[in-house]
């Protein structure tokens, strides 16, 4: 007897292979910038996320970044290494680190900051702007539906 297979969405409705399609659509313009300075998308993210927040503690970075504790530690290493960033221990609790930019780290996103708002403006005006800013508030409360489990 042949057990009937529950039917799956095709991949071109699969969200999570649209997701991909889509992140390819927008990385590669930035990869691009990218490779000029040989900064990885990973790295980038961090020099963002610390130029918005400021000095922060590395789990808070991880959360913004996207990216796993683990992975995040051995990426600020390198940073660090070639003086994007400092690491400091937290006055008020020593178990933790402070991650604070660098002059160079500043420096580094201001070479690309043109260049990442035209790649951006450039999507804004093949896709609209108001699909975007749409986009953005949909994936934000799709993010938010996943954390109610």
């Amino acid at each position: 007897m042949s057990e009937e297979r529950p039917t799956l969405r095709t991949t071109a409705r699969s969200l999570p292979i649209a997701l991909l399609r889509a992140r390819e659509t927008v990385m590669g313009p930035i990869r691009e910038m990218l490779a000029k300075s040989g900064i990885s998308e990973q790295k980038w993210r961090v020099l963002r996320v610390l130029d918005e927040v400021g000095p922060v503690e590395q789990t808070a970075i991880a959360d913004a970044a996207c990216l796993l504790l683990p992975s995040l530690t051995r990426i600020l290493s390198a940073m660090e290494k070639d003086g994007y960033l400092v690491r400091r221990t937290d006055d008020t609790d020593r178990r933790k680190s402070i991650v604070e930019l660098t002059e160079a780290g500043r420096a580094l996103i201001a070479r690309h900051a043109e260049e990442s708002n035209a790649i951006m403006t450039r999507l804004e005006r093949r896709f609209g702007e108001g699909k975007v800013t749409k986009l953005l508030d949909l994936l934000d409360e799709l993010r938010a539906s996943g954390s109610e489990r």
